[in-house]
């Protein structure tokens, strides 16, 4: 199977790949809203494909103090999943589940951190169920891990790790909505260039 060119993809590729960001997001809202036993709405979310190295733009730049959970994709599918929290965001989120004063800006607690590990390990294992039934493709995560450190250096990791491969990623901006308070989510999928192939054949989009 030849290696696609990413740069190449035609609207109806990006149609698709914009689709798949749309259902997988959808699901992941689904969950958060059990996991806070709220009513969670989800605003139009943002698909996009570009580089990682413009990713830390979308956060807020490099700079941007960020919660980051990263995990490897494994099976038929390989590569790294990123669900990235702006502080703000991760504060509102874990503030609700722990049923504390909305606005609280405290530092993390190690109860507050596992809360978060824990949230950003049901939404990205929901994003990649919803993947894995759509596409048919066997999709195994591994145990993620949380890091809570400006964008660029949450980054770093995956590039190093497949910027011999490939820099291209599949960028989801989400908002969920409880109440009045809305949270900006980002679920950054990161495929080996020949997982992008299987996932668009696995839908019957010709390449």
């Amino acid at each position: 199977m030849a290696n696609i060119d990413i740069d190449t993809l035609n609207t109806l590729h990006l149609d698709v790949l914009k689709e798949i960001g749309n259902i997988g997001a959808g699901n992941a809202t689904t969950a958060l809203a059990k996991l806070l036993n709220k009513k969670v709405d989800m605003g139009v979310p943002k698909v996009n494909i570009l580089e990682l190295k413009n990713v830390a733009d979308i956060l807020g730049g490099a700079e941007n103090l960020v919660v980051g959970i990263l995990l490897s994709v494994s099976g038929e599918v390989n590569g790294m999943m990123m669900f990235v929290l702006e502080q703000k965001s991760a504060h509102i989120l874990v503030n609700i589940l722990m049923g504390r004063e909305i606005n609280n800006i405290s530092e993390f607690t190690e109860m507050d951190i596992s809360a978060l590990k824990e949230i950003g390990n049901i939404l990205t294992s929901s994003y990649l169920s919803s993947l894995s039934a759509l596409t048919n493709l066997n999709i195994v995560p591994s145990i993620p891990q949380m890091a809570f450190d400006m964008a660029g250096a949450i980054l770093s990791v995956p590039a190093i790790e497949f910027g011999k491969i490939g820099d291209k990623v599949l960028l989801i901006e989400t908002e969920f909505i409880e109440g009045i308070d809305h949270v900006m989510g980002y679920f950054i999928l990161i495929p080996e260039i020949n997982s992008f192939e299987k996932i668009l054949l696995s839908l019957g989009v010709n390449i």
